[in-house]
């Protein structure tokens, strides 16, 4: 099994990486917490990995650090959340404040997350609220876990991740315009959580 990648960025997404080892490029999935920290193409990457085995297909889940896939596993390790819903709820809220929210209990805090009903927020608080606990005590407080891309793909990568977390176009590229509107200084994940509090 696949743990862990380190090679050139041949192209990526919001979702998605080609990362180029040895003149094989692996397509991996991330969450939008490890896709802000990406270097550009042809930069170098080490992304830690998880390997999903299907029977149509081998997957890989790539995360910029060790927390965000120990949250990713404890995730899937509930019954009803599979490798793309866990993607979608790092998407939706950093790493440090997911596994804060876990170890608290904070059910509502998880229902705030896109995508994430009050049930399932219910049973991520009850079942791995001991493990995010143990999790939290072994980690340093959480700072920023990314860096803002630059130049003029902020607004597109913006609008293209709340279209992957289920949002219609038209209502992300109109969140996504009134968040620019009442930022100072426009970052990706300042765009991005601002649009969600529009958004709901």
């Amino acid at each position: 099994m696949i743990a862990y990648l380190t090679g050139v960025i041949a192209a990526r997404t919001t979702n998605i990486v080609v990362v180029n080892v040895g003149g094989v490029g692996y397509e991996v999935t991330v969450p939008l917490s490890t896709f802000y920290t990406l270097p550009d193409e042809d930069r170098e990457v080490g992304l830690h990995i998880y390997t999903h085995v299907r029977e149509d297909a081998i997957v890989l889940f790539g995360f910029a650090t060790q927390l965000e896939k120990s949250l990713f596993l404890m995730l899937i390790s509930i019954s009803g959340i599979g490798p793309k819903l866990a993607v979608n709820i790092l998407s939706g809220i950093g790493p440090g404040d997911l596994l804060e929210a876990v170890a608290r209990g904070d059910a509502l805090r998880l229902q705030a997350i896109p995508g994430i009903g009050r049930k399932t927020a219910e049973r991520i608080a009850l079942e791995v609220r001991e493990r995010a606990a143990k999790l939290r005590e072994g980690e340093c407080p959480a700072s920023a876990f990314s860096r803002p891309p630059e130049g003029g793909r902020l607004f597109e990568d913006a609008r293209s991740a709340l279209i992957n977390l289920g949002y219609p176009a038209k209502q992300a590229s109109a969140a996504v315009d009134k968040a620019a509107a009442s930022l100072r200084q426009p970052s990706i994940e300042g765009l991005i959580t601002e649009a969600l509090r529009i958004l709901s």
